[in-house]
């Protein structure tokens, strides 16, 4: 065979065995624990915890700026997409909890602009782990349940399994079943997908590795901002089935 050959089989091999998805991993307490997704969790939550407060420190009336603007954009949105989905009377805790859940998967996402040098990474963007996405699609969707149990009562509530015809019970609760695996996967196989692309990009040679990486970073951070839009959004449009059946009532 030809060295041509030979050196083209490398590479198909090399390219084959890219591995994505590993975890800096440590075992206590008899469980594995994945610290890459911990830290980068709790490097989100301070962000975004640290952004809050400094927000709080420097709110202005007159004279708003940089991040206070931004908070109030995302606040005005949540508030209309709430106020006309469901009536943010109805369940007024939806607004924080949307705001708090784009914020930080739009801060998790875009940790992916910072890469650390280290195979696996120490700071991954969350979501590309999985168990990230269940926990937050866990979060809304028992919530979910919980709000409209207590707003119309168990019966009041299940009743929408049954429209329109009794016969369409099994799917109806099939579908609201998988409400959070679909939720969840939504958001981690578009990371996840971002995750796999950069790992086949730095294949490419190192003299023209930074064109292909400084191009997908910027469409990884629309990626990133879609997804958590997407997200929230679909947590709002999930609440409004606690929507009160009267006609204008919240």
């Amino acid at each position: 065979m030809s060295g041509d050959g030979l050196a083209g089989m490398a590479v198909h091999h090399e390219a084959l065995n890219v591995e994505v998805g590993n975890h800096i991993v440590w075992n206590v307490f008899g469980l594995s624990w994945n610290v890459d997704t911990i830290l980068s969790t709790l490097i989100a939550g301070a962000i975004l915890l640290g952004l809050g407060f400094y927000m709080r420190a420097h709110l202005s009336i007159r004279k708003p700026r940089g991040i206070q603007l931004f908070f109030e954009a995302v606040t005005d949105w949540v508030q209309t997409q709430v106020e006309d989905s469901m009536g943010v009377k109805t369940a007024p805790f939806v607004v924080p909890l949307a705001i708090a859940l784009f914020t930080f998967i739009l801060i998790a996402n875009w940790l992916a602009l910072v890469p650390t040098g280290h195979h696996p990474e120490y700071a991954p963007p969350a979501a590309s782990d999985a168990n990230l996405p269940y926990a937050l699609a866990l979060l809304v969707i028992v919530s979910m349940h919980v709000t409209g149990i207590r707003k119309k009562g168990f019966r009041g509530y299940y009743h929408h399994l049954t429209k329109p015809y009794l016969a369409l019970f099994p799917i109806n609760l099939i579908e609201e079943i998988v409400r959070p695996i679909t939720l969840a996967l939504r958001l981690f196989g578009n990371i996840f997908s971002g995750v796999i692309m950069v790992s086949l990009i730095a294949l490419f040679p190192s003299y023209i590795l930074w064109a292909p990486d400084i191009i997908w970073k910027l469409f990884d951070a629309i990626i990133g901002l879609i997804q958590a839009f997407i997200f929230a959004l679909l947590t709002i449009l999930y609440f409004s089935s606690v929507k009160p059946a009267e006609e204008g009532a919240h």
